[in-house]
């Protein structure tokens, strides 16, 4: 007796003896929670190189080297997760496509590059920000569709008890059991989604700053070649 009690409350046995809703409501969870888990390594291990590798190209672009060689080497081997190498191969491409213009003036040069490593700093952002909105709307939905499931299987044990001669814990402990553990699994797809999307959003607000700074100092290199060779 004592083992079909716990056979029976078990959470198998809760899952499975949940109403359609419940269960519908349980599933979407699930698959959300396991789809934010895999955009979470996803984005994690993107982050990662990506901050590596501005770090590796910065460290070669301050080395010295001359810059035609450095976006020939950019060229001939492009690190995709080298978003910073990606900006200045755009300023740079720029930058050498006007120069070889006669008579363009300086200045003209010069927006010129900042409109290019504009637009492609714009692309790693599209590409750093691409799963956050997948995560904060986990996040933010998955506790009130876990509590939609918990109010609907609520109330279905109550319809039940209406049924029942005599009410007691044991009649009403299960469904009420079965409700409250799809809660729990929204509260599970949220949790890690909103660290997640805190995080992400914190270290790619960063890796953009860095980009950032990145073309402005570029720019500035770029800035005294122009006015220096025209002088």
């Amino acid at each position: 007796m004592e083992a079909n009690v716990v056979d029976h409350t078990s959470m198998w046995s809760l899952i499975s003896n949940a109403s359609i809703v419940v269960q519908l409501v349980m599933l979407t969870l699930v698959a959300a929670s396991v789809t934010s888990w895999i955009m979470i390594f996803q984005r994690s291990n993107m982050l990662r190189a990506a901050k590596k590798a501005l770090e590796t190209f910065e460290e070669r672009f301050w080395s010295g080297i001359d810059l035609s060689k450095l976006y020939r080497q950019a060229g001939s081997n492009p690190d995709p997760d080298s978003g910073v190498e990606q900006i200045f191969r755009a300023g740079f491409k720029e930058f050498s496509r006007l120069r070889q213009q006669a008579g363009v003036d300086p200045d003209a040069v010069m927006e010129g590059v900042s409109r290019a490593m504009r637009v492609a700093i714009s692309r790693e952002e599209e590409k750093i920000e691409q799963s956050l909105p997948f995560l904060a709307t986990v996040g933010s939905t998955s506790p009130y569709i876990g509590l939609f499931g918990t109010v609907w299987g609520i109330m279905n044990s109550f319809r039940g008890l209406a049924q029942v001669q005599q009410a007691t814990l044991a009649t009403v402990a299960p469904g009420i059991a079965e409700a409250l553990i799809a809660t729990a699994i929204g509260l599970f797809a949220a949790i890690p989604a909103v660290i997640a999307y805190n995080r992400f959003a914190a270290r790619g607000e960063t890796l953009i700053g860095r980009y950032y700074t990145f073309a402005d100092e570029f720019q500035a290199i770029l800035h005294r070649k122009v006015h220096t060779s025209d002088d």
